[in-house]
C-alpha cells in the first residue's frame, strides 16, 4: 500500500471525518469527545484525542455556537487582580469550568465602574454564556439591569450590589469577624480596633457591623474603626499612628492579610513583637501569612471554595434561567497562629 495514502493533504482543511478515520471510530464518536460527553469510554476518548493532535484538527467554536446557542466561554470580572485572594478565587472558578470544557475570560476593573461597564460589553460581544462579577466600588444596579435585558446569566461574588437581586456567593464575612473578635477576647484583649477597607462595599460594611455587634455582645468599648487602603504601606502607616496613640489598642483586626502584614511590620519597627501582648488578626489566609515571623493569625475565607461555588451556581443558572435566585455563604475558619 502506498505510504502516501495514509497522509492527509496539508493544503486542505482537516475535518471530523479525517479524525474519525485516523482514530478508527465514527464521526459521531469524535463529535461526542469534542463535546466532553461522558458517554465515551476513556480508552476511546484517548484514541480520538491522539488522532486530533496527529492530524491537527481545530475545533470550530463559532460553528458549534451556531448549532448549540452556547459558546463554552464565561466572563469573570474582578476589581483587584494583583491581590492573592483573587488569584485563588480565579483558580477555583477555572477548576470547575475547565472540567466542563469551558474557557474563562478574565478582566480586571481596577475598582472603576466605567472600566467595568466597558468590559461587560466587550465580554458580551464575545458571546459568553454567563458572567461572574465582583462589582467595583460604586457599581449601581444599572449593570445588573443591563444583564437582565440581555438575558445574560450572571452571579455576583463577594460584594452585593445594593438593590440588585440575583445569585450571590461570598465568604460569611460577618461570621469571620465574629471569630476574630472571639479569638482576641479569649486571649485577654479588651481594647480592640478594626482596620477596615476604605472601600465602600458590602464586604467592608459587613465586617464593620459585625465588629461593632461582637464588641457590644462582650460589653467592650471599641478602640476605633480605621478605614485604610488595603495594601502594606498604607496599613504600616496607619498602624504606626495607632501604636503611638495615647491609649493604643492591644488587638487589631484587619480587612485582609495584606493589611495585617503591614501592621506586623509596624509593630516590629517599634520593637513590639506581635503575640499575646499585642494581637493581630487578618482575613483570607494567603500563603505569606503562614511563613512570616511571627506567623499571622487569620480568618480563612476559602476563596477557591467561593470560586467553585460561584462557577457551579452560574452553570445552574445557565441551565435553568427562571429558577429563583440563590444566596450562598461559605463558612470561614479561624487559623490561630502566633499573633
Amino acid at each position: 500500500m502506498d505510504e502516501s495514502s495514509n497522509r492527509f493533504d496539508e493544503t486542505k482543511a482537516v475535518t471530523l471525518n479525517n479524525v474519525a478515520e485516523k482514530a478508527g471510530v465514527s464521526r459521531a464518536t469524535v463529535s461526542l469527545v469534542l463535546r466532553a460527553s461522558p458517554l465515551v469510554a476513556s480508552e476511546t476518548r484517548e484514541r480520538v484525542t491522539d488522532a486530533i493532535a496527529s492530524v491537527g484538527y481545530v475545533y470550530n467554536r463559532g460553528a458549534a455556537r451556531l448549532r448549540t446557542g452556547r459558546s463554552g466561554t464565561i466572563g469573570l470580572i474582578v476589581p483587584e487582580i494583583t491581590n492573592p485572594f483573587y488569584a485563588e478565587l480565579t483558580a477555583g472558578i477555572d477548576d470547575v469550568f475547565d472540567k466542563e470544557g469551558r474557557l474563562t475570560f478574565l478582566a480586571n476593573s481596577n475598582e472603576l465602574p466605567e472600566r467595568q461597564d466597558r468590559f461587560v460589553r466587550r465580554i458580551r460581544e464575545q458571546g459568553v454564556d454567563g458572567i461572574i462579577l465582583c462589582a467595583a466600588e460604586g457599581t449601581t444596579g444599572d449593570v445588573v439591569a443591563q444583564l437582565r435585558r440581555w438575558r445574560l446569566p450572571f452571579v455576583q461574588i463577594l460584594r452585593e450590589i445594593e438593590g440588585a437581586v440575583g445569585d450571590f456567593v461570598a465568604p460569611d464575612f460577618r461570621r469571620g469577624t465574629e471569630l476574630a473578635v472571639d479569638h482576641l477576647v479569649a486571649r485577654g484583649h479588651r481594647s480592640i480596633a478594626l482596620m477596615s477597607s476604605i472601600r465602600k462595599t458590602s464586604a467592608a460594611l459587613e465586617r464593620v457591623n459585625a465588629f461593632q455587634a461582637a464588641l457590644q455582645r462582650y460589653g467592650l468599648p471599641s478602640s476605633g474603626i480605621h478605614p485604610c487602603v488595603t495594601d502594606r504601606a498604607a496599613a504600616f502607616q496607619a498602624a504606626e499612628m495607632l501604636l503611638t496613640a495615647r491609649d493604643p489598642p492591644t488587638g487589631i483586626i484587619c480587612h485582609n492579610d495584606i493589611m495585617a502584614l503591614g501592621v506586623l511590620y509596624a509593630a516590629q519597627n517599634r520593637s513590639s513583637k506581635a503575640g499575646r501582648a499585642f494581637g493581630v488578626v487578618g482575613f483570607d489566609d494567603i500563603p505569606e501569612g503562614s511563613h512570616c515571623v511571627p506567623k499571622l493569625t487569620t480568618v480563612a475565607t476559602r476563596p477557591a471554595a467561593v470560586g467553585r461555588a460561584a462557577a457551579l451556581l452560574l452553570m445552574r443558572r445557565i441551565a435553568a434561567p427562571k429558577d429563583p435566585p440563590e444566596r450562598r455563604l461559605i463558612a470561614p475558619k479561624l487559623i490561630a497562629r502566633d499573633t
